[in-house]
This record gives structure tokens, C-alpha cells and sequence, in this order.
């Protein structure tokens, strides 16, 4: 029998293995709940800016002059890539704002361009056209952008709204209303300027009418601040010393209308459409965008949400477009919009600060698509750019396919860069539709200023050359609404004619590399990155910061380098 000391040493030796035991398996848990407690919580507001035509180069071009709270505060204490490109061929405003919240490419969403031609009604169709809605309290006209109708998936937006049973809100403005109506998605709700009245307006997809805070905020008519004003430079003659001569980008025109000082009025002598349709080009339009967006903030309560969830408020830019558009990216007049620019988002980040914090608040800014130069200021510096006139490329096209096969007009639409083929027409004659195609692929490329062409069979059986270029390409096709023979011009050609400005849409870099910024201190790790990344890589790396499913079609990937 043991006695009392043998007793009390085996308790003893028993209560330290106990204890020992229990201390290994507390250990994990204690770290797992301090995990839990330094985990990052969720933004309260998310804050989407889309910068409508904004190559990546501008930004690195012009960082120096920028101010201290707006590109500068993004690139300070933001993550950055210079790598970060809109992955698709067909560069144009509709599919670049699609590619933001969705994730996905045109093959997916359905947004091929900004216009198309459907090859099933052979009727032109806009990207955000549907006429079973109207804009409220506006004039509506048939091809005004109304509604998602055309998008055929979700976006992150749609997700967020839900994963909370709807409490989380979406807002979106902007001054076109395709870059409103594509960042809101299916569920959110969607402000546009309207040009006849200079009112941010909804239409009768995503209410009845307007709540009391939108309609507050026009009773002083904001819009009409501007008229009489000019827009000059805002820096020193001496900042703009390596810019374009303002002759060779935009040939100086009679009334000297496009030269600096710009002003903003009509010839009524009051506020009307004219005036207002000048906002667009200069940063008096983005004033006001950002303005109302401010009003959106408070009359909706976002990032204050009394049901706790996050909210989205997406602001897409549109003057830096209208801009390029006029004078090119390499102009004294793109330069200093970009500044004005710059210092409207510093006001503007300040305000989030006051009304939400931008603690609480992730920032994302990017662009829909890029810019080339203007070709005469490529031609300039000993590049072979030219104006590629589609007219006459179709009515070329069309003598060969008549001289070869016998019928008139094979090639019967121009959607650029679509070329759409009457099969029927094809069937008719007993032609083989590969050899069409093909006939047609092998003259365009013999065309001056083309580079490559890829034809419907190519597309949809994933025939195609194992390029960048033909990837991009096959990614912007949609084989339901696409047309059949796909145009890529050469490098610094565009389609189009005329003797000035420029334009964009082609698969190159200056078109696709854009802008990736994203800020926010408690779930971001700021710094320059030179991975490469993809404007479809916001849409699953926010969903993943927000605890969401990726929206339905996204391709992209979670930017986990930036990620604490």
C-alpha cells in the first residue's frame, strides 16, 4: 500500500501533467483570438473613382506637380502599380467601366463597346440603352442610357447588397451615364448629368422619383456657377515647357474656341444646353461631379450605414475623356486638367475625411482605358501614325468580295473594329463561309494600316495565335453580339479621319495601361508595385477585403501582395 507521501507526489506529478496539458492547448486558442482581435475590421465605406480616359504615363509624367492631397496622397500611402492595364482589345469607355466592379471580360459581360450593331436586328444598339425606362423629371430620348439591361453579370456592388440583405447601399454619379450605370450594377442606384438641364438625374429603373437630398441639392442650380467663367492654366507658363505646341495637337480654330483662356458660355447669353455641353471639356464638370457625389454621401448616410454594413459610392470622371479626346494626352490643356483634377480629389478626400474618415474609408482609383498622342504630334516625333477612314476600308473590302465571289456587299456592316458578313447572303450563293472569311482576313491584311485581323471561326473555336494581341483580342469578343471579321490597326493608328484630336480603342499599352491605386490604412499595404495586375483584379480583391462572394463572372485575382 503507498502511504501518504507516495499520494501527495502522485497528485502532484498528475496536477503538473494536467496543468501542462491544458497550457499546450489553451495556447492556440489564445492566438487564434488574438488573430481575430488585430484583424483588420471591415471599411465602413468603400469609395470607387474612375478617371474616364487617364493613361498610367500621365501619372508618372506629371506626379512631381501634383499637390499633396490628392494623386500624391494615393501614391504615398496607397498601394501603386505601374504594370495595371485594362486586359481586353477593344479600349473604349463602356467596357473599361464594366471591367471595374465585375471582374470580367467582355466575352462575360456582354459590354463590347460603347455602340454595336446587334447582327441578329441589324440595329444599332448603346451600351446602356433600354427604352422601357426614362430619365426622371428629363427628356429621354430613344438611345439615352437608361438601365444595365445589357450587362449580363453581377457586380461587386450587386454582391455586397446581397450578403446584407440588401441594407448595404450603392451609389454611383457621373457625368456620362454609362459610367454611372455600369459601376452600380443590377442593384444600385445611378446618377447622370443631363446635358439639356445640367441636373444629376436617376431614371425609372432605380426609383420613381428623386429623394428629397438630390432634389435640395438643385434648388440653387449649382450647374449655372460656371457660366462666364474661364478655364486657364493653373500652374506657370514655365510648367508646361515640355507639353505639346498647341498648333500640331489642335489646330487653332477660327472663334479660337479650343485655345486657353476657355470660356464657358452660349450664345443665348444664359445657362442652356450649349453651356452646359461645354462643361464637359475642362474641370468644371468634375467640380460638380464630386460636389453632388459629397451630397450623395450625406443624403444617403454612406459609410455611416445604421444597419453597420459598408457601402460603395462610385464616381467615374468623365472630362479627362473629353479632354483627350479634343487636344491629346501630351497637350498643355490635358496637362493642366490633370492638375485641376488633382486638387479636386485633395478637397474632395478632405470632406470624406470630416463626414466618414478616411480610416474608415478604402479608396480605389483607376481608369476605364487609356490615350494615344494625337497622330500628327506622333508623325512629329518620326512615328507612322495615320487616321485609318473605315468608310473606304469597307468599300474596299467589298469591291474585293464582289470581284471574287460574285455578290455585292458581303461585308454590310461596319462596327468597329467589327466587320459583320451577310451569311445570309453567303448561304444564298453557295459560298462556304471559312473561305469568305478567310478571303476577307487575307485582303485586310494586306490593307494599309492594318496589323492583324482574326475571323469569326477563329474566335469561336479558339483557333487563334499565341499572342498578347490575340489574346486581348479574344477576350473583347462576345460570339452572341460580336460581328465576324475583328480589326486591329498598327501601332499609333487609329480609326477615324479629320486632321485633329484623337481617339483610343486599340489592345497597345497606351491604350490599356491605366492607373491602379488603392488606399486604406488598416487594410492596405502602401508602397510602388511593378507586378503585373489587371483592372479586373479590384472587383475579387475588394470582394475579399469586404467578406463577399466574387461577383459571378470574375476572372481576376486578390492583389494579396498589397494585403497586410
Amino acid at each position: 500500500m503507498p502511504n501518504s507521501k507516495t499520494n501527495t507526489l502522485r497528485r502532484l506529478i498528475l496536477n503538473t501533467l494536467i496543468a501542462s496539458t491544458l497550457a499546450i492547448s489553451i495556447v492556440p486558442v489564445l492566438a487564434d483570438n488574438k488573430a481575430a482581435s488585430t484583424s483588420p475590421k471591415q471599411p465602413k465605406l468603400v469609395v470607387v473613382l474612375v478617371v474616364d480616359g487617364l493613361p498610367q504615363e500621365q501619372i508618372q509624367r506629371y506626379r512631381d506637380q501634383f499637390g499633396q492631397g490628392g494623386f500624391r496622397r494615393l501614391l504615398d500611402q496607397g498601394a501603386w502599380f505601374s504594370n495595371a492595364h485594362q486586359a481586353h482589345g477593344i479600349t473604349v469607355t463602356a467596357v473599361g467601366h464594366a471591367a471595374v466592379l465585375t471582374g470580367a471580360y467582355p466575352y462575360q459581360h456582354g459590354i463590347i463597346n460603347n455602340n454595336w450593331i446587334d447582327p441578329t436586328t441589324l440595329a444599332a444598339m448603346y451600351c446602356t440603352q433600354d427604352n422601357a425606362h426614362t430619365y426622371i423629371d428629363e427628356e429621354t430620348k430613344s438611345d439615352d442610357g437608361t438601365s444595365p439591361a445589357n450587362l449580363r453579370v453581377s457586380t461587386l456592388g450587386d454582391e455586397l447588397r446581397y450578403a446584407s440583405g440588401n441594407r448595404s447601399k450603392v451609389v454611383t454619379v457621373s457625368g456620362k451615364d454609362r459610367g454611372a450605370i455600369l459601376l452600380a450594377g443590377k442593384t444600385g442606384t445611378a446618377y447622370i448629368f443631363m446635358k439639356k438641364s445640367g441636373n444629376f438625374a436617376s431614371s425609372s429603373y432605380y426609383m420613381q422619383s428623386h429623394p428629397q437630398w438630390q432634389q435640395a441639392y438643385h434648388v440653387g442650380k449649382p450647374q449655372d456657377r460656371f457660366y462666364g467663367k474661364t478655364w486657364t492654366p493653373l500652374l506657370a507658363d514655365a510648367a508646361y515647357a515640355g507639353d505639346a505646341d498647341d498648333q500640331i495637337v489642335a489646330p487653332q480654330q477660327a472663334d479660337g474656341a479650343n485655345r486657353f483662356p476657355y470660356l464657358y458660355s452660349s450664345k443665348s447669353g444664359k445657362p442652356d444646353a450649349e453651356y452646359y455641353g461645354k462643361l464637359f471639356t475642362g474641370p468644371y464638370l468634375d467640380e460638380m461631379t464630386l460636389d453632388f457625389a459629397r451630397a450623395a454621401v450625406a443624403g444617403e448616410q454612406l459609410g455611416r450605414n445604421p444597419a453597420g454594413v459598408p457601402d460603395i459610392l462610385g464616381v467615374s470622371l468623365s472630362s479627362h475623356d473629353y479632354v483627350n479626346h479634343s487636344f491629346g494626352p501630351e497637350s498643355r490643356m490635358s496637362h493642366d486638367h490633370l492638375q485641376r483634377l488633382d486638387r479636386l480629389l485633395a478637397s474632395f478626400f478632405d470632406s470624406l475625411d470630416k463626414s466618414v474618415g478616411l480610416d474608415n474609408t478604402l479608396v480605389v482609383l483607376t481608369a476605364d482605358h487609356g490615350f494615344p498622342n494625337v497622330p500628327e504630334f506622333a508623325q512629329s516625333r518620326k512615328f507612322e501614325s495615320q487616321r485609318l477612314d473605315s468608310s473606304k476600308l469597307m468599300s474596299a473590302l467589298n469591291q474585293h468580295l464582289s470581284d471574287k465571289f460574285g455578290a455585292e456587299k458581303i461585308a454590310y456592316k461596319w462596327s468597329a473594329p467589327n466587320v459583320l458578313l451577310d451569311y445570309k447572303l453567303i448561304e444564298q450563293k453557295g459560298l462556304k463561309r471559312e473561305e469568305v472569311e478567310n478571303s476577307a482576313a487575307r485582303f485586310l491584311m494586306s490593307y494599309n494600316g492594318v496589323a492583324q485581323v482574326y475571323t469569326r471561326t477563329q474566335l469561336e473555336t479558339g483557333a487563334m495565335p499565341d499572342s498578347r494581341i490575340a489574346k486581348l483580342m479574344q477576350r473583347a469578343w462576345h460570339r452572341q453580339i460580336s460581328g465576324d471579321i475583328v480589326v486591329v490597326t498598327k501601332p499609333y493608328w487609329q480609326f477615324g479621319s479629320g486632321n485633329r484630336g484623337t481617339t483610343h480603342g486599340s489592345p497597345y499599352s497606351y491604350d490599356s495601361n491605366v492607373p491602379l491605386m488603392i488606399m486604406g490604412k488598416s487594410w492596405i499595404k502602401p508602397g510602388a508595385y511593378g507586378q503585373y495586375a489587371e483592372v479586373m483584379d479590384i472587383a475579387p480583391t475588394l470582394a475579399h477585403l469586404l467578406r463577399v462572394r466574387p461577383p459571378s463572372a470574375s476572372e481576376g485575382r486578390v492583389l494579396t501582395e498589397t494585403l497586410p
